[in-house]
């Protein structure tokens, strides 16, 4: 007996360990510390996603290895549609093998996947020493329609006119007579919904499905409802509203007038599994009833109307009585690509309790959340029936402190005053208290006004916001010494995560627009911030969708048809190459650059053809400058310059030696040409030699290389001159602060960056904004959102221009970490990290004394290297040893003093 006891643990051990690696849980993490582990397991940069539709997902992972130098020699994945397969380590879809390799990103290359199958799959990786390591928990991805003929539903609508207000019910029930097992709900709609079983919504999304080209890609959800399912009758309720594919409201864009334009309909497919192994599909049809109800009226632009008298109490239920409700009518897809929605969901991620409410007589309130955000606010309120009670929602207060719109209403064109802007419109039953929150219509505001006809009692906690926006996992973080970084990072983060809808846009009031121009210049503060790379895959999709046979782009995507004019040149429409290059740099993943390569090539062809000299009129300019104006030539030809250079490297990625050398000789051309109209090499100067005009030379390496230093030298002193204030619209606001802190200036770079007086993103914060502005003059008379990201680079350059953190373009994804800390006078300590695809990196500075104390932390599995910003004759330190100028550094945790 005693001599089984040994030989009994390691057994007991071993299935204990099985059974936490088949449930999911990382048992290692904790016992086994300095054991390498595959952890976060992704596919297609989602944990665990249902409706896959893709051939060949992209599976990712992290390593968890405490120890210095930690990295990953080799891995081996293991799919099946059996978990305790890839438990006992049998990959029966696909075993890739043991794979010489320190990648941790790997497209899936097994037997062809079925739909509707859940793939349990699991990663073995080997040390730095060449040593096995634990094998990782098992994840797992769920297959969608993967074609679109596995559809089996119809397209239904209620077939009503597409000026008709109320919005359309849907109701069937169906009965389940065996044991469920699993149930799996995919629906797709043209316009927005949401889908309720017994009574209660599915899922917590908001405003599904994405806005898209609704007549070239429409996009489905997909839910796990097995636990919403129940013995015998079930009901299904679907409620649609118009959202961007039936715009009811008239803008200047011309949303009304898209060619898509329709009564919203959606098509459905519930696919049950039950316990003795056989399946059904319960479908959208023609047995489906349809009705309206109290949502009288809803647009996402303005805003939504409820008549709490018209409600039908359990509509979504078994027992409802839908008597008199009509028949539903069938209708095509409304686009021939039905795909599935694989990215992060918008939600209501923050709830904001009012901070304050002005109760002006028993029919006037205002509330204050304290805050600028995107979203809805929902009213508790109780009052006679008949009653209709407005709620107002703006940024701004009249100097008697009503709601004031007059900011972002400017571009509204109404036909009447029955749809006001950003006005929620409630008519109260008298039957008791009521919460109201819109379904299909955000805002954006920190100030809700409400009116009624009647009187009413409200209290500070009747109103609500919910900040609502793509719900992306933060990734960055910075901390400072000076509170007005620290407010004004947070600021930016705010602007961002409200103009982030599924797409990125410009403000979450006037407009909600997807403007290009105002997506790149953002796209690294995004990027440092925020796990976004599902969103951006998805706007560069609806970018291939919009653009024209010869190559040309919209300067709002997606669009109805606006957006094709004169303007929407290189400056904004460099997105198509821009935003796929930078998720390639902070990912390291080509996808999206391949997915994108030729429309960037046929858009660069466009331009050239248009351009042939290399110089470019194609563009929109510095936008919203504070005095000083540049050449539209110049900063178009800039841009020009980017894409074709972008494309040039992407074409030798992907061994198009071909294009490598039409677009590499291509972008020496537009260089050339603008150096030789521009520059004056005996001033070191470009064009007029306004901030834009020199910053933007330093930007994007237009400028020879024994001129950098010189010319960022003259672009510090024109800042000084200017009195150490910004002088630049959108496209030096971009290039502004890269150009000084990557040539030497950073200290001009942090004080334009911690300027408090007008011009500057620190005069907003320092007057109360809790957002970025659209206009550096907060009193302007036009161009005057208080929600916009156009300015919004300063919050990637913390990270980069004061942590140093930067991507390296030979080693993307961080697998090479570029560390080029600048440790500016002003500050006694600044902190940042962000959790790229390998994890956590830190770069961290302190002043102790005469020195600064400069901590560094590398993920597992990648390195880095550091370049000392030493001046004066300082020299760097570890251990008390001196350190190189430039150094190079595995996986680890790092201490150095500056002295």
């Amino acid at each position: 007996m005693n001599r089984s006891k040994p030989e009994m643990k390691p057994v007991f051990h071993n299935v204990l360990l099985s059974c936490f690696l088949a449930l999911g849980l990382n048992a290692q993490a904790d016992t086994v510390p300095n054991k390498t582990l595959a952890v976060s397991l992704q596919c297609e940069h989602l944990i665990k996603p249902l409706g896959i539709d893709v051939l060949h997902p992209r599976l990712s992972w992290m390593i968890s290895d405490g120890r210095q130098g930690a990295k990953q020699t080799a891995y081996r994945i293991l799919v099946s549609e059996d978990s305790l397969d890839v438990v006992r380590k049998r990959g029966a879809s696909w075993d890739s093998g043991k794979n010489t390799s320190g990648t941790s990103l790997v497209s899936y290359r097994g037997a062809v996947l079925k739909p509707f199958t859940k793939y349990f799959w699991g990663v073995e990786v080997w040390d730095q020493n060449g040593k096995p390591g634990s094998s990782s928990s098992v994840s797992s991805f769920e297959t969608g329609m993967m074609k679109m003929e596995n559809w089996k539903g119809s397209w239904i609508s209620d077939g009503d006119d597409i000026n008709k207000r109320e919005a359309p019910y849907f109701r069937t029930i169906f009965q389940s007579s065996k044991q469920i097992k699993s149930a799996r709900a995919y629906i797709a709609v043209a316009g927005l919904y949401e889908l309720y079983l017994n009574g209660k919504k599915v899922g917590n999304h908001r405003l599904d499905p994405m806005y898209t080209r609704f007549d070239k890609r429409n996009l489905y959800v997909s839910y796990d409802v097995t636990a919403q399912l129940q013995d015998g009758k079930n009901a299904i309720g679907v409620l649609l509203g118009n959202g961007w594919y039936n715009h009811q409201s008239i803008a200047v864009w011309n949303f009304d007038k898209a060619p898509w334009r329709a009564r919203p309909a959606f098509c459905m497919d519930l696919r049950i599994t039950y316990a003795d192994g056989t399946s059904e599909v319960i479908t959208s049809g023609k047995d489906w009833k349809t009705s309206s109800g109290p949502i009288v009226l809803n647009n996402i632009y303005t805003a939504e109307h409820y008549d709490e008298r018209l409600e039908q109490p359990n509509w979504n239920m078994v027992n409802f009585d839908d008597g008199k409700w009509t028949k539903v009518v069938l209708r095509k897809a409304p686009s021939e690509q039905v795909v599935s929605q694989a990215m992060q969901p918008i939600r209501n991620v923050d709830e904001i309790p009012a901070r304050s409410v002005k109760k002006f007589n028993d029919t006037t309130y205002v509330f204050d959340l304290g805050r600028n955000i995107s979203g809805v606010s929902k009213i508790k309120v109780d009052g006679e029936a008949g009653t209709v009670i407005r709620i107002k929602h703006g940024e701004r207060l009249y100097e008697n402190g009503g709601v004031d719109l007059s900011n972002i209403d400017v571009y509204y064109r109404p036909k009447d005053n029955t749809d006001p802007f950003q006005t929620d419109i409630v008519t109260l039953s008298g039957k008791g208290p009521l919460e109201f929150m819109p379904k299909f219509n955000y805002k954006g505001f920190q100030y809700v006004e409400v009116t009624s006809s009647k009187p009413i009692n409200l209290t500070k906690e009747s109103i609500t916001g919910y900040f609502m926006h793509s719900d992306v996992a933060a990734t960055g973080k910075i901390s400072s010494s000076n509170p007005l970084i620290d407010r004004l990072w947070w600021a930016t983060n705010n602007s961002y995560l409200s103009n982030l809808m599924g797409y990125p846009t410009d403000c979450p009031q006037r407009e909600k627009n997807g403007w290009t121009g105002d997506g790149h210049f953002a796209v690294e503060t995004g990027l440092f911030n925020f796990d976004g790379i599902t969103i951006y895959e998805k706007w560069l999709a609806d970018h291939r969708d919009e653009q024209r046979p010869d190559g040309v782009l919209p300067d709002i995507i997606p669009t109805g048809g606006w957006g094709y004019g004169t303007a929407n040149g290189t400056d904004w429409t460099s997105t198509i190459a821009i935003i796929p290059w930078n998720i390639y740099l902070f990912y390291g993943d080509s996808k999206l650059l391949e997915d994108s390569y030729g429309s960037i090539k046929k858009y660069v062809d466009y331009v050239e053809k248009i351009s042939p000299s290399g110089l470019t009129t194609f563009g929109r300019g510095d936008w919203v400058p504070v005095k000083s104006s540049s050449s539209l030539e110049y900063t178009s030809s800039v841009y020009y310059y980017v894409d074709a250079a972008i494309l040039a490297k992407a074409a030798k990625m992907f061994g198009k030696q071909a294009d490598y050398s039409t677009y590499s000789n291509l972008a020496e051309k537009i260089k050339q040409a603008i150096n030789d109209k521009y520059f004056d090499r005996e001033k070191c100067t470009y064009a007029s030699g306004v901030q834009t005009e020199l910053s933007m030379a330093l930007q994007w390496g237009i400028v020879p290389d024994e001129f950098k230093i010189k010319l960022a030298e003259q672009l510090a002193k024109k800042v000084a001159a200017d009195g150490m204030h910004l002088d630049v619209g959108v496209l030096g606001a971009k290039a502004i602060l890269n150009a000084l802190s990557d040539n030497g200036q950073a200290e001009t770079a942090y004080k334009l960056a911690s300027q408090d007086t007008y011009p500057s993103w620190g005069w907003w914060i320092v007057n109360g904004a809790t957002t970025l502005y659209e206009n550096w003059d907060i009193k302007a008379a036009r161009d005057i959102s208080l929600n916009h990201m156009m300015f919004g680079e300063i919050g990637g350059w913390f990270f980069k221009g004061l942590g140093g953190i930067h991507p390296d373009e030979q080693h993307p994804g961080f697998k090479n970490v570029l560390l080029r800390p600048n440790f500016v006078s002003g500050l006694e300590h600044f902190e940042s990290e962000h959790d790229g695809p390998f994890g956590k990196i830190v770069s961290s500075w302190k002043r102790s004394g005469q020195s600064v104390i400069y901590t560094v932390n590398i993920p597992a599995n990648s390195s880095a290297t550091v370049i000392f910003p030493l001046k004066g004759g300082k020299k760097a330190y570890r251990n008390h040893q001196p350190v190189a100028d430039k150094m190079e550094i595995a996986a680890g945790k790092y201490q150095f003093q500056i002295k």
